[in-house]
């Protein structure tokens, strides 16, 4: 090849790439509040700092988590809701946001943002503390039974898929017990730890620096079938419990983000859940990943808030 013919095949290079560059759409801002309204340790707060570690390198752009308390989650949602539709602040979401707005009515709910992501499916589980006497979920149940008023559960806020579930198990078991409610999942971990509470529920990254020191046992998963890294743990529907739940992790915005943020979002979460480390990561703690972009995580959201009304009402607690 000569001179001039490499000048002109570098020519042509450096246009085609000027051309990729120019079609690829920059993040439109440099920093990005992750809301949430779990307590500093609980699961979605894991998650979301877990998540924006991997982020930060694939979008080029700085995150920060943001612990806003109260309501069962409608605070933090609110606040979300009143940011601007610019990229900049999300709301880290759980089927809690569902289930606030559904039996607490509050000003603003689930319906007040805009799924932007579904990110990962995440089991539930059943706990106790290794102290106590309690080998498997018959045996919680057995002590409920034989010694009423003395049994305490607990579980995080009042409007969770935790609280729910335990009401269920409850049901399920035909035991009438206290089941005390958080503003999440570390607050109730407390409780269990010090024997406040026979058992605890929650999703393995919040309970898995626990379960690692061996502080605590676990019961039984609340998922359809045993976890795939975790194959000795029944589930609570092979002990006799039909109580099978389904949670989420994503990410939802105020109402208005532009289609590019929101394309932006899907292609930085699908590159993160490839990245080795991080899926390491987090198949240890037990999640799936099940990616959806915006306009699959509305379907998504609708289908659960369908589902989440139909099993209210057969609980009783919605008309």
């Amino acid at each position: 090849m000569n001179f001039k013919t490499l000048i002109t095949v570098a020519g042509l290079s450096l246009a085609g790439l000027g051309a990729a560059m120019a079609q690829q759409i920059e993040y439109p801002v440099s920093r990005v509040t992750l809301v949430t309204h779990s307590s500093p340790g609980g699961g979605t707060d894991v998650f979301l700092r877990d998540l924006s570690k991997q982020l930060s390198t694939v979008m080029k752009t700085t995150f920060g988590v943001e612990n806003i308390r109260g309501g069962s989650g409608a605070t933090a949602v609110a606040a979300v809701a009143k940011g601007a539709p610019d990229g900049s602040i999300f709301y880290g979401t759980t089927p809690t946001y569902i289930q606030t707005t559904l039996l607490s009515k509050p000003t603003v709910g689930y319906d007040g943002l805009d799924p932007i992501v579904i990110v990962f499916a995440d089991p539930e589980v059943i706990f106790t503390r290794t102290e106590s006497p309690y080998k498997s979920l018959t045996d919680v149940v057995n002590f409920a039974k034989a010694n009423p008023g003395k049994s305490r559960w607990g579980a995080s806020n009042p409007a969770s898929l935790e609280r729910i579930a335990m009401e269920r198990l409850a049901r399920a078991a035909g035991v009438k017990v206290p089941i005390i409610s958080h503003e999440g999942g570390g607050d109730q971990m407390i409780g269990v730890l010090n024997g406040t509470y026979d058992i605890g529920v929650g999703e393995m990254q919040e309970i898995n620096g626990q379960l690692e020191a061996g502080k605590i046992r676990l019961l039984a998963t609340l998922s359809e079938a045993r976890l795939q890294g975790l194959p000795q743990l029944p589930t609570a529907k092979e002990q006799g419990y039909n109580v099978v739940v389904r949670k989420f992790r994503g990410l939802a915005g105020p109402k208005g983000l532009p289609d590019s943020v929101a394309k932006a979002w899907e292609d930085a979460v699908r590159k993160v859940v490839e990245i080795p480390a991080y899926k390491a990561e987090y198949t240890k703690e037990h999640l799936t990943p099940i990616v959806m972009g915006r306009d699959a995580a509305r379907k998504f959201t609708a289908e659960v808030a369908a589902e989440t009304t139909e099993s209210f009402k057969e609980l009783g607690l919605l008309k």
